[in-house]
């Protein structure tokens, strides 16, 4: 339940945000809620620990609260078999964690950017109006006589974007076409214009490509490490130049494979916490307090560790590292 209420609220958040994206590119609606969807198993992978921890301390606090716990340890219960449904419940999330970290949360990412870069510049974004200029940036417009699907009669394209290369194309006919790169325009029997530098040049033609070129920058097209398949992501570290995609690549293989083990390790702090002190003579009003500090240094010093590693041995070390605290937490447990 509070997993949906977080993630209902989260992806509430996303579509706010990409608002300006539904009213600039004109994107009807049923699109851009499929669109903000598809970032549900990402917004999971990244509020899952926080979910368990917080389910955990709820419930057990309230145990406590209602004496629950004491009467389970004075019938001979150990703090571990007390701990051990919350143990069993972050063993379960963390498991389902990983199977989103490592195939879900890349496939549903790949599949985000994709639909967004054709909702912005594919053919589905490109609504050209008959008899009428339509204006498609900043210096760039189209005008249309008839417009049949992608097949266009009576044309003109009016390019100003770069001051030394103005150009007019004239055609009778176009057909629009999508490529990796954008939309473009190939036109048949027309007329050119061009004017620059080097002056005004003029001419006529029966076929011309005439790419829109209407990608704003090349974000969308840069490396995205959430949307490669955790198979490639680890064959890519060794071959790659970039420092930059170098260092993304190895913060996500940590985050894919190390983050999901927080779930546990999270939930043994919080119930060694509070069924420590609450175990003592006078009860320890402060442990739900004293577990939200210990969570947040934890997660904190794990984010800042995790974000440092240069190399796939800082990646194994943090793993161990994190085993390390693991079994060090479940030792505490175990102690009497």
């Amino acid at each position: 339940m509070l997993l949906l209420i977080l993630v209902g609220v989260a992806w509430m958040m996303q579509i706010m945000t990409m608002m300006k994206f539904l009213l600039t590119y004109g994107v009807d609606f049923s699109s851009f809620v499929y669109l903000t969807s598809l970032m549900i198993p990402f917004i999971i992978s990244i509020i899952m620990p926080f979910v368990t921890f917080i389910t955990i301390i709820f419930i057990y606090n309230k145990m406590i609260s209602e004496n629950e716990i004491t009467v389970m340890a004075a019938s001979g219960l150990s703090p571990w078999q007390i701990a051990k449904p919350a143990i069993k419940f972050a063993a379960i999330l963390t498991i389902l964690h990983l199977i989103l970290n490592i195939w879900i949360v890349p496939s549903s990412q790949a599949l985000f950017y994709s639909t967004q870069w054709n909702l912005r510049y594919g053919l589905a974004h490109l609504k050209l109006q008959e008899g009428a200029f339509t204006k498609l940036a900043n210096g760039l417009v189209v005008y249309v006589d008839n417009v049949s699907g992608n097949d266009l009669n009576q044309l003109m394209i009016s390019d100003t974007r770069k001051e030394n290369n103005q150009i007019m194309v004239f055609a009778e006919r176009g057909k629009l076409v999508s490529t990796i790169h954008g939309l473009s325009i190939v036109t048949n029997n027309g007329s050119l214009q061009m004017s620059g530098k080097k002056g005004f040049t003029t001419g006529t033609f029966d076929s011309l490509d005439m790419d829109l070129n209407l990608v704003e920058n090349d974000a969308d097209m840069s490396f995205r490490v959430r949307r490669i398949p955790s198979g490639e992501l680890l064959k890519s570290v060794s071959s790659q130049d970039n420092t930059r995609q170098h260092k993304l690549t190895l913060v996500e293989i940590c985050t894919r494979l190390i983050n999901p083990f927080m779930n546990l390790i999270l939930a043994i702090v919080c119930t060694l916490i509070l069924l420590k002190t609450s175990l003592l003579r006078r009860r320890a009003s402060f442990a739900p307090a004293l577990a939200v500090l210990a969570m947040a240094l934890i997660m904190s010093s794990y984010m800042s560790v995790s974000n440092m590693v240069d190399s796939l041995t800082d990646v194994g070390l943090v793993a161990i590292g994190v085993l390390i605290v693991l079994f060090g937490l479940i030792g505490l447990l175990l102690k009497k």
